[in-house]
């Protein structure tokens, strides 16, 4: 009896001491359990980066391409090159061009010089011109007075006929002398309007002086572009990525503003998780984040809520045929939340891990921990919630 009795109390103690165990277990299992769904979570997470379209900005044939799909490439690496050749003659061209220019400058410059001296010359023709109109005056006067007097002396019988036709012929002389001196003045006027008028037209195609010129701006601005699209033959990465699906070939044809190939930014991963609307209200930006991609259920990243999205593509309401609008029926008794992306910043990334756009991963949000330092250690979710 006195066995029996220890037997029993051996195996209570034992299973005591297993439901004791069994109901921690069950407990901490528990907590966590409400942890993680007091704390708004979800799977349906993606990871996302800047994904660069690579244009070319000028069009030919590609006669280089040291790269290959998916591989990575560094900021300034050459991705491909486009035949140099014809935009290396539209150089010459632009430079012949440049210096034909700095030729007719010059040659228009000496018809400003000459077109400037015309006015001079004509300026002081008019100065000449109006000096023989005053001397031709003063003698048409005198010839007129001897005239007058003559008239009377001839009236009177003092002299000659003969003396006063010759004074009536050196009047008419001074009549004539005079309107040939006018006509001078008024030619010499017009030539010098005409000479200003082609000063101005000289000037006109001149243009501006020096470096303002219109003409050698021109030209040096063709120099620059021409320089810039044989430049722009040499097609380099502008970040540091992967090229993702190179379908670019030697030979083929680069058209300009059309996509060649695309490049992944490896500096600008983050993840964009769709969140319940009904759990949206508790996320704020700055809260901790714990990332689980599926690929790695393992290893947890840390990351931060950055930005909640303030809106969604509508579906019922859109823009159907006949420009009616699109309604899905539903069941008035069940109301189907809408999901709400909440971009999240990625911290460091544990060892090993390689992030790939469009991976699938479980997002689980610390909620009032905007403020906390992030120093209580990362925890993976348990694999049913991933």
């Amino acid at each position: 009896m006195r066995g029996l009795s220890k037997f029993r109390s051996g195996g209570l103690s034992k299973i005591l001491f297993t439901g004791a165990v069994v109901l921690v277990a069950a407990g901490s299992l528990g907590y966590k359990y409400w942890d993680y769904l007091t704390n708004p979570w979800t799977r349906n997470g993606q990871v996302r980066a800047n994904v660069i379209q690579v244009t070319p900005r000028v069009s030919g044939p590609i006669v280089k391409l040291p790269i290959k799909d998916n591989q990575f490439v560094k900021a300034d690496d050459q991705l491909f090159q486009i035949d140099p050749r014809t935009f290396e003659t539209s150089l010459d061209q632009a430079r012949a061009k440049y210096d034909k220019t700095l030729d007719d400058l010059s040659a228009l410059a000496k018809q400003v010089d000459a077109a400037t001296a015309n006015v001079s010359k004509y300026e002081a023709s008019i100065i000449d011109a109006e000096s023989e109109v005053k001397s031709a005056t003063a003698t048409l006067v005198k010839d007129r007075a001897n005239f007058i007097r003559y008239q009377r002396l001839l009236e009177n019988g003092t002299i000659s006929k003969a003396r006063f036709d010759r004074a009536e012929a050196k009047l008419e002389i001074a009549l004539s002398n005079r309107e040939k001196a006018d006509a001078a003045v008024s030619e010499s006027r017009s030539n010098l309007l005409q000479a200003k008028a082609n000063l101005a037209q000289a000037k006109a195609n001149l243009g501006a002086p020096g470096e303002e010129n219109a003409q050698l701006r021109a030209a040096k601005a063709a120099i620059r572009e021409a320089a810039l699209n044989l430049e722009f033959t040499q097609v380099t990465s502008s970040v540091d990525g992967y090229v993702t699906n190179l379908t670019l070939r030697l030979g083929s044809q680069a058209v300009a503003n059309q996509p060649a190939l695309a490049l992944v930014d490896v500096k600008s991963y983050w993840v964009d998780a769709y969140f319940q609307e009904t759990f949206v209200g508790l996320l704020r930006p700055g809260d901790r984040a714990i990332v689980t991609l599926m690929s790695y259920p393992d290893k947890p990243i840390e990351g931060r809520v950055e930005s909640i999205g303030w809106g969604i593509a509508l579906e019922d309401g859109s823009t159907g045929s006949d420009l009616l609008p699109n309604i899905s029926p539903t069941f008035e008794w069940i109301r189907l939340a809408q999901r709400i992306p909440v971009r999240i910043h990625l911290g460091t990334l544990p060892e090993g891990i390689e992030l790939r756009v469009g991976a699938t991963s479980s997002v689980l949000v610390m909620t009032g921990t905007h403020g906390s330092d992030g120093k209580v250690p990362l925890q993976a979710a348990p694999t049913f919630l991933q």
